[in-house]
């Protein structure tokens, strides 16, 4: 993993860990270092972790790999400024998926040695969270071998008792349809959640919501700080 710290330091930092995307398939810590910077930059230490990928592995590894990060940053991140109580994860398009499942289904943080409270808010952008029947080769891949697909499907497990959650993606999103953000949002909500936040960004596409992370992108759409508001309200 990479760890971003905020310029000057400091201790007590509240703490982002990003998942990235790659439709399970692809993608690295590396390509990612704009989303370290610009939240590093706005106070939050920032952890970027690598996670196993398909076809290496399949369900549920590579929501297994995150657990263990959260394992490793809930343990040792107050040596880089972070402060363990306060750790909000966040995840783009199968990296929220990721991030989404760590949040609702509790066995995977349990498995790790860790509460469900470990994870004070956590932030989807564009993620997939209600996609049965698997009808494309994406899902197919990572998803196939899953002997009750009900299981894997983020929406199977909304709670009352979730934490603050940000959902958001854009209108002209047509890899990962909005229709998933609205439909886990709805979902919280009939269950009880506490806080959920639905955003809906008008002209951007799918990669649009994590681009607009970047410092040279962020005129594109105020995804920043939405996603800054919500952290530290959070």
């Amino acid at each position: 993993m990479d760890i971003y710290v905020p310029p000057g330091g400091g201790t007590g930092r509240p703490v982002v860990v990003f998942i990235y995307g790659g439709s399970w398939a692809n993608g690295a810590k590396e390509s990612y270092a704009f989303v370290g910077d610009a939240l590093a930059r706005r106070g939050f230490v920032t952890v970027i972790a690598d996670y196993r990928l398909v076809p290496e592995i399949r369900f549920p590894v590579f929501i297994e790999d995150g657990a263990a990060a959260l394992r490793f940053v809930h343990d040792e991140i107050a040596r880089f400024g972070g402060d363990p109580r306060r750790i909000h994860l966040m995840g783009h398009s199968a990296g929220a998926y990721n991030a989404m499942m760590l949040t609702l289904d509790k066995s995977y943080l349990a498995s790790a040695g860790l509460s469900p409270g470990v994870i004070r808010s956590t932030v989807g952008l564009s993620g997939p969270y209600d996609f049965l029947p698997l009808d494309i080769d994406v899902t197919k891949a990572a998803f196939g071998n899953a002997p009750n697909l009900e299981r894997t499907q983020p929406i199977h497990f909304a709670r009352k008792d979730a934490p603050p959650i940000l959902l958001a993606t854009g209108a002209d999103d047509t890899t990962v349809l909005p229709r998933n953000s609205e439909r886990l949002a709805a979902a919280l909500r009939r269950a009880g959640a506490r806080s959920v936040t639905l955003k809906i960004y008008p002209g951007l596409g799918h990669a649009g919501t994590a681009a607009s992370l970047a410092r040279i992108m962020s005129w594109r759409a105020p995804v920043l700080d939405d996603v800054v508001v919500f952290l530290e309200r959070a």
